[in-house]
């Protein structure tokens, strides 16, 4: 999959075939959007580039924090026996349900990557 990424956010790539235009929006931001769009690949990065500081820029005029790509927070849903299991073993190796879950996706993530 093909996405754009500057300063920790992360943004999609679409094509729209009746303008012959490309465009996207930041991942992982539901409450906030920034969208960007150009003609071709550089003109798209240069407005996503651009659009993630007027972003932070703002953020900064109002007094906030702005919001990153993906907070780290992650719900999932699982069987209630899978959950039993994780917490079992947690239990056993003497961490938390949550390290677990972390350690053991970082370890696929290495095998991917």
């Amino acid at each position: 999959m093909n996405y754009l990424e500057y300063n920790g956010y992360y943004g999609s790539i679409e094509y729209n075939k009746e303008d012959r235009s490309l465009y996207g929006k930041v991942l992982g931001m539901p409450k906030d959007l920034i969208s960007y769009e150009g003609s071709t690949i550089e003109e798209l990065e240069n407005d996503f580039i651009d659009g993630i500081n007027s972003y932070i820029e703002g953020c900064k005029d109002i007094g906030i924090k702005p919001r990153k790509s993906y907070n780290g927070v992650l719900n999932i849903r699982i069987p209630s026996e899978v959950h039993g299991k994780i917490a079992m073993i947690a239990e056993k190796s003497g961490t938390s349900i949550n390290a677990f879950i972390r350690e053991s996706i970082e370890k696929r993530l290495e095998s991917v990557y």
